[in-house]
């Protein structure tokens, strides 16, 4: 890395649930040392109210986000690109590092079937930090 802050670009269809909670959980661990974004390739009209819930039980409040369409300057701009299931939509671009995270889309579960989903999340955010920092 030099000496400018990281870029980290989360994707996944809604930019509604598990971008929102990998990049409240990015900027809440890596304490604005990484620059932290997430779009969806067809975003919803609000962030999902379970996640949000989810995530507010550890803490971390993402309740005023507001999904944002991906852009092909979004990722122009990241160093890292991690994408939850948006599949081709995400343009890829040489020089940046790329990750797919395999993960179930908590729209429309209950709560206690999000958490894992969280849980998850948060475990992999901790890893890419480490890396990272």
């Amino acid at each position: 890395m030099t000496d400018q802050k990281p870029t980290v670009l989360f994707v996944c269809v809604h930019n509604a649930g598990r971008s929102q909670m990998a990049a409240g959980y990015l900027r809440h661990l890596a304490r604005g040392r990484i620059d932290v974004f997430s779009a969806g390739s067809e975003p919803a009209d609000q962030i999902n109210a379970v996640a949000v819930a989810a995530m507010a039980e550890d803490g971390i409040d993402i309740a005023g986000v507001q999904p944002r369409i991906l852009t092909v300057d979004a990722v122009r701009t990241a160093d890292v690109v991690i994408t939850m299931g948006c599949g081709d939509a995400c343009p890829i671009f040489p020089g940046k590092r790329y990750e797919d995270w395999d993960l179930a889309d908590p729209a429309g579960l209950p709560l206690e079937q999000v958490r894992p989903i969280r849980d998850d999340i948060k475990a992999r955010i901790e890893t890419l930090v480490s890396e990272m920092l």
